[in-house]
């Protein structure tokens, strides 16, 4: 396994280095110190996770973000000195798949990217599971497919793991803690901030207007429930 860091902080570069050296031998490690070179070494080396700075002269680590998820869904774990809730949002909502606040552990950044890595590497039933089907929304589990008014939908693989657990659940109410559990880690049961944000990524994905939703439904103070309705059929003339 390949991991990138692109982080123009020597010192958390070292550090995080001695710890794979120490601990995570097999993995290897590449390091760029901004972002322009962090995305020469991504388009050539073609790592499996990233550890992204946030604040970098000259290209910052939503630049960079931004870039790769044109093209990319690599796994993508943010660095950043700040931890208040709206920084995690912008994270979030930029396309990172977790958000880790400096300085940390060696044993906090494993977990991290081993919560991450296991979210990624999730696997769709085999291809004997039927579709579901709600009103022009129809998922495809063995193909791992979703399409929306006959198109099919891009979505990341914690994206399609969240809407994945509401579809095999649908008409019945998932607990905040449940999806949280399920697709981040137990770990992760009190980042609800993680939870609304890429339930409004799917809506935003899914839904017609998702400012109100007709499918992906919110039940206020305990979960979300996915709305099965009646799938629609278009009549030619």
């Amino acid at each position: 396994m390949k991991i990138l860091i692109i982080d123009d902080d020597k010192n958390i570069t070292e550090t995080i280095l001695i710890s794979f050296q120490l601990q995570w031998q097999e993995v290897e490690v590449i390091t760029a110190p901004n972002g322009e070179r962090g995305l020469d070494l991504f388009y050539e080396k073609n790592p499996d996770l990233i550890l992204l700075d946030v604040m970098m002269p000259f290209k910052d680590g939503f630049s960079v973000l931004k870039e790769i998820r044109q093209t990319n869904d690599v796994p993508v774990i943010m660095l950043t000195a700040r931890s208040d809730e709206m920084s995690v949002v912008k994270a979030l909502e930029a396309g990172a798949d977790d958000y880790l606040s400096k300085p940390f552990s060696h044993l906090e950044l494993f977990a991290r990217i081993k919560a991450v890595l296991r979210r990624t590497q999730f696997q769709a039933p085999n291809n004997s599971t039927m579709p579901f089907t709600s009103g022009d929304l129809i998922i495809d589990f063995g193909n791992r497919q979703v399409t929306r008014h006959g198109q099919n939908v891009k979505l990341t693989p914690t994206e399609y793991k969240l809407l994945f657990l509401l579809a095999r659940n649908a008409g019945r109410v998932v607990t905040f803690e449940n999806l949280l559990d399920k697709v981040w880690g137990p770990e992760y049961r009190e980042q609800l901030d993680y939870l609304k944000t890429y339930m409004s990524r799917l809506r935003k994905k899914l839904e017609d207007k998702p400012d109100d939703p007709q499918i992906l439904l919110t039940e206020r103070g305990f979960g979300y429930r996915l709305n099965p309705l009646p799938r629609t059929v278009s009549l030619s003339a």
